[in-house]
């Protein structure tokens, strides 16, 4: 994985995530699942586009199911983009690399 895209936990997840100055999208995923692998490499090139303008970060329900009901993810991957700490997107299943930039331009 780049540095680019940060690992959440439940305990770095208000620090990342919540109080964040930039925009954040979150990738809820876990290591069987074969679709989040699919998206992870577009996750990691529009990490890399974006650079400092939005963060990037990825969740694995499986270690940190609290933060996963909380947002009621019942489907992964879940891409959920956060701005000032609030939801303000979500897509569920792969998406185009497109798709997901224009979610994300929409709200920055």
């Amino acid at each position: 994985m780049a540095g680019n895209v940060i690992i959440l936990t439940e305990s770095n997840w208000h620090a990342e995530v919540i109080n964040s100055e930039k925009p954040v999208l979150v990738d809820f995923w876990a290591p069987w699942c074969g679709p989040c692998r699919i998206i992870a490499p577009l996750i990691e090139e529009l990490a890399m586009e974006f650079g400092d303008k939005v963060k990037f970060g990825k969740l694995n329900t499986d270690e940190n199911p609290n933060i996963a009901m909380q947002y009621g993810i019942r489907a992964i991957p879940t891409l959920m983009l956060f701005k000032n700490g609030e939801v303000v997107d979500t897509r569920i299943g792969v998406q185009p690399k497109e798709a997901l930039k224009q979610m994300i331009l929409s709200h920055t």
